[in-house]
């Protein structure tokens, strides 16, 4: 083979200078070779900080990179990148990363022997975590390679993400002689609270199953369990529901309602209670206990009675979760205004993605993406009121100012039916918790109480299709252990009634001739300026109070269909509405009418075509959405980060 020209030499070496690790290993490609001495070694103790709650204790030099020393290791710009990868990632893949990284950095070294971690492990975590290394303009770094530094399940690798599950696999043993049945009316640790919803899944695994929207900023998984006839797939014509718990840390009674329910519903459907298998047989019921588990460890650190007002509120970023969600009433005051712009299914405006946003709102936002929400409650803790949309004002002067949606009057029943069954909701002492808003039945529109933006409600009736009213269960935010079973009492009949309101109004499927379904179709009610959209079986549920309602299906390529429906005041069951569609003619299909822009800062609608079209994943923000203005050459943003921190400059981050 002739040797290779001189300039392609150079940048070789230059590429190899760049890699700490590779002086002996490197390809004519500016790729790490792993050494193949790596099946024998001596074994000593793991010492690396940023390694510690590996799966394992002792490790071996060199490394599969070459590190002959703990020093050395700690003074690499790719242990610095370990160091600060969930920062630089917003929490992203945070410790899963890390975690995988050390695999490489520090090899388990057990016996005599060095064990690579497995191949597929990286394979998923690379496909995952890969646009929010786009999204800050960075590369997958080298020593990720899966194919170089990973081995297979026939070679004896490990999974070195085994650490995430520490304890939460453990049964936890109920006392002797009570029935798997039984409730403990408690404060649960976050591994108490997995161990009960997988437990729950596990004695009810014909209607339950557990499942992770993704993770804290500190890698705690954002649990949820599921309740439905075939858990884990959408039937259909079958409504989704979501309750939400602990999005504020240190509010900490929705988070143990929830745990107590899962447990409940299970119980209850073994038993053959006949109203929650009717419940469970027609709607996909989803519980997330705890949206901020990193916030709610300050909260418990400090216990009940002890915890402050504030102490454990936000996540591990110091963000408040209802004040994290794009900012969309402010577009929908905005759209409003203009006859012809649709103000509903308002897109992400770019610009949101430039600030901090939290793991736990990606993950919700991806959620919602994913699954065709018609129902939701956000459970919160200071006082005992029920609100619902909009939570900002019309006026942002105004503090306080009525700011209805355009589906007041179904708001207000959704917020009702949790009130008008809560016992201490409808207690007339004034002097109780909550008394000042017992005038209004102890509903109230949110931002007639007080104006926010960035709230998680109004995101899920802008965004999506889905309707959510915000519950605060009680003035105290972290109430004694002993109070848990009276708040249990007090709620279990509203959350039942709550979650059967999505039953109500109408639900049907929108196809074509041929019986095809057509997803993202619009149906219309006239005189409500808010459409609701399709899922991708064509099936839908529009919630929609008693009366008589003008009710329109209509989608690119086909004429629209106008039906009148009559909504019984008693009617308990969503009437049953299809609509089938014509195509329009052989010629071009026409668009409906989007939303006006006003500049590149907003994307159309959900499902949108054009150069502005969301993301497939809201997970993660549109690529480049992050990164820092640039002139042409200019090194990103975090560059010279690196480049002060260590003597080696990680040219294998840069992109181009």
């Amino acid at each position: 083979m002739p040797p290779p020209p001189p300039l392609l030499l150079l940048a070789v070496l230059a590429a190899a200078a760049a890699r700490p690790g590779c002086e002996s290993a490197w390809d004519a490609a500016g790729g790490c070779h792993r050494p193949s001495a790596a099946d024998s070694a001596t074994c000593v103790d793991l010492q690396l900080r940023t390694c510690s709650d590996a799966t394992y204790n002792r490790t071996a030099f060199p490394t599969l990179l070459e590190h002959r020393s703990r020093e050395a290791v700690e003074s690499s710009s790719e242990y610095i990148l370990l160091s600060v990868l969930h920062h630089l990632l917003e929490g992203q893949c945070n410790p899963d990363l890390r975690l995988l990284g050390c695999a490489v950095l520090a090899p388990r070294c057990e016996g005599g022997r060095v064990r690579r971690p497995c191949r597929r492990m990286c394979e998923a975590l690379r496909e995952a975590c890969l646009p929010a290394f786009d999204a800050i303009d960075m590369a997958w770094p080298y020593f990720l390679d899966c194919g170089h530094y990973f081995a297979s399940e026939e070679d004896g690798c490990y999974d070195p993400l085994e650490a995430l599950r520490g304890g939460l696999d453990a049964e936890e043993v109920l006392p002797s002689g009570l029935p798997p049945t039984f409730i403990r009316f408690s404060h649960h640790s976050y591994a108490q609270m997995v161990r009960v919803l997988r437990r729950t899944a596990a004695r009810c695994a014909h209607i339950a199953k557990t499942y992770s929207i993704g993770r804290s900023f500190e890698g705690k998984e954002l649990l949820v369990i599921e309740f439905s006839g075939r858990p884990g797939q959408h039937e259909l014509m079958e409504p989704e529901v979501k309750l939400i718990g602990n999005i504020h840390g240190n509010e900490v009674a929705g988070r143990e309602m929830l745990i107590y329910l899962a447990q409940y519903l299970c119980s209850e459907y073994l038993l053959g209670n006949p109203r929650i298998q009717r419940l469970l047989n027609t709607t996909r019921l989803h519980l997330l206990p705890s949206m901020n588990p990193d916030g709610y460890e300050v909260a418990a650190a400090e216990g009940a009675g002890y915890n402050g007002w504030t102490s454990g509120r936000q996540n591990a970023q110091n963000l408040d979760l209802n004040r994290n969600f794009p900012d969309l009433t402010s577009e929908y005051y905005r759209l409003a205004s203009s006859r012809n712009a649709r103000s509903d299914h308002i897109a992400i405006p770019q610009h949101y993605w430039w600030g901090k946003v939290a793991p736990e709102t990606k993950a919700i936002m991806k959620w919602m993406r994913t699954t065709p929400f018609v129902l939701s409650a956000s459970l919160h803790g200071g006082d005992l009121v029920v609100s619902y949309p909009f939570d900002f004002s019309k006026h942002p002067q105004e503090e306080k100012m009525f700011s209805p949606t355009p589906d007041e009057k179904m708001f207000k029943l959704l917020a009702r039916a949790y009130a008008d069954v809560h016992p201490m909701m409808m207690d007339r002492s004034e002097n109780r918790c909550g008394g000042n808003f017992l005038k209004r039945g102890s509903i109230i529109n949110g931002a007639d109480w007080y104006s926010f933006t960035g709230g998680m409600s109004d995101f899920n009736y802008l965004h999506s299709n889905c309707f959510e009213i915000t519950v605060e269960l009680g003035c105290v935010k972290f109430p004694p252990e002993e109070a848990l079973y009276t708040i249990w009492q007090h709620n279990k009949e509203p959350l039942l009634n709550f979650v059967e309101m999505v039953h109500r109004g109408i639900k049907g499927v929108v196809m074509d001739k041929f019986g095809k379904p057509i997803k993202n179709a619009r149906i219309v009610v006239k005189g409500i300026r808010h459409d609701i959209t399709t899922a991708p079986d064509g099936d839908y549920w529009r919630l929609l109070p008693p009366g008589s309602h003008i009710v329109i299906a209509q989608a690119p390529g086909y004429s629209k269909v106008i039906k009148k429906v009559t909504i019984p005041a008693r009617l308990k069951k969503a009437g049953r509405v299809d609509f089938i569609l014509q195509p329009l003619g052989t010629g071009p299909k026409t668009s409906l009418l989007g939303p006006r822009r006003s500049g590149p800062g907003l994307r159309g609608p959900a499902g949108g075509a054009g150069p502005h079209r969301e993301p497939e994943d809201p997970d993660q923000e549109p690529l480049g959405a992050r990164r820092q203005p640039t002139a042409g050459g200019s090194k990103p943003w975090w560059w010279s980060y690196f480049t002060s921190l260590s003597q080696h400059k990680p040219r294998w981050l840069l992109k181009y």
